[in-house]
């Protein structure tokens, strides 16, 4: 009786048992594998249903240090906490999965707490590009990387590096249509709770620049935050309960003591931080938008939350992914080209959270 050689349980199929299988060599394995074009449409046919009848797994370990590429590709985000990020990665994902790249993710505040550099990590796993989300505080080891790796900034105007594409919005332009919406309305007393970092800068400076054309520089106050919901939270407590003033950014010039009226509507850096502003205006028993007016920016999901139903500014963070892997990988095709700067522009999204004042 002719007895059987059955594979050890624990022993992976290979390369030279699919060969085998489908009565063709090895090396033309390798090609079915690679998607080379050289290959009858009968082998490949032949080899690819002997690769599922063993359960064959390619060793993408061995793959990558043939071709030199690994076919992932690096994502750091600033703060996975915020949903913004989120959606642009799904745009992001979604163009690099169509071309075969799969994203190794790390989490940039996690990088800071630790002390471990992730740019490095990155280029110790081989991937074949990085993409740096949101704004990331050492700007120096992501120069450093980018020498060696094709980088591409999303949703950051910095750094600005000779061969680093930085795809973001036009976010003085989004502050504007906030604030004249606003404006438009009637409100004249409004307030912006500012962010950080190079979106932050010019998120205010769209701000202040609209109030100022429309003679309403004396009328604005800006307070300080850290883009969380707490620090919304904690910055609308300071200028719906009467404390800010000059020392706070206010537009006008404040005596020693005095108190600057409450405003009546507020811009906010993000949806996180206008959820905290909402918090601390109903616990001071202000209706939105009846007697507070309250726009976000970004347009996350948070936003579309039906008991919030937040007005903001739309900057479009799935475009902004798909501009981002569309850069990254025309990058890798020519690692030495000049940098592009795209910017998304910024729509209004109004829903039910600003009204004219009382």
């Amino acid at each position: 009786m002719e007895r059987s050689n059955p594979r050890p349980a624990d022993r992976p199929p290979t390369i030279r048992g699919v060969a085998e299988r489908a009565g063709v060599s090895k090396s033309l394995v390798s090609l079915v594998l690679q998607g080379s074009p050289r290959v009858s449409d009968a082998k490949r046919q032949a080899v690819l249903a002997a690769i599922d009848e063993l359960g064959y797994r390619p060793n993408a370990a061995a793959r990558s240090l043939v071709a030199r590429r690994t076919h992932t590709v690096g994502v750091l985000l600033n703060d996975m906490r915020n949903p913004w990020f989120v959606e642009l990665l799904d745009g992001l994902n979604s163009v690099l999965h169509a071309h075969g790249l799969r994203m190794l993710m790390a989490d940039g505040r996690l990088n800071r707490r630790t002390g471990e550099d992730f740019t490095r990590a990155f280029l110790e796993l081989r991937v074949d590009g990085l993409v740096a989300v949101g704004t990331l505080p050492d700007t120096a080891a992501l120069g450093e990387v980018a020498e060696r790796l094709p980088t591409v900034v999303a949703g950051s105007h910095e750094p600005r590096l000779p061969r680093v594409d930085t795809v973001a919005n036009d976010d003085e332009r989004g502050a504007r249509l906030a604030t004249e919406h606003l404006i438009g309305l009637g409100h004249r007393r409004i307030a912006h709770i500012a962010g950080q970092g190079s979106v932050g800068a010019l998120r205010r400076r769209g701000f202040e620049a609209a109030m100022r054309e429309h003679g309403l520089g004396e009328e604005m106050t800006v307070e300080a935050s850290d883009a969380t919901e707490d620090g919304g939270y904690r910055a609308a407590v300071r200028m719906l309960g009467g404390q800010a003033g000059a020392g706070s950014g206010a537009g006008a010039a404040a005596g020693p003591g005095a108190v600057r009226e409450r405003p009546t509507a507020v811009f906010a850096f993000n949806d996180i931080s206008a959820v905290g502003a909402l918090s601390a205006a109903q616990e001071l028993g202000l209706e939105v938008p009846r007697d507070l007016s309250l726009i976000g920016c970004d347009n996350t999901s948070l936003a579309r939350i039906r008991h919030l139903w937040l007005t903001t500014v739309n900057n479009a963070s799935d475009d902004v992914g798909r501009r981002a892997a569309q850069c990254l990988l025309a990058r890798m095709e020519r690692p030495d080209r000049p940098a592009d700067r795209p910017m998304v522009v910024p729509s209004l999204e109004i829903r039910g959270s600003a009204a004219p004042p009382r």
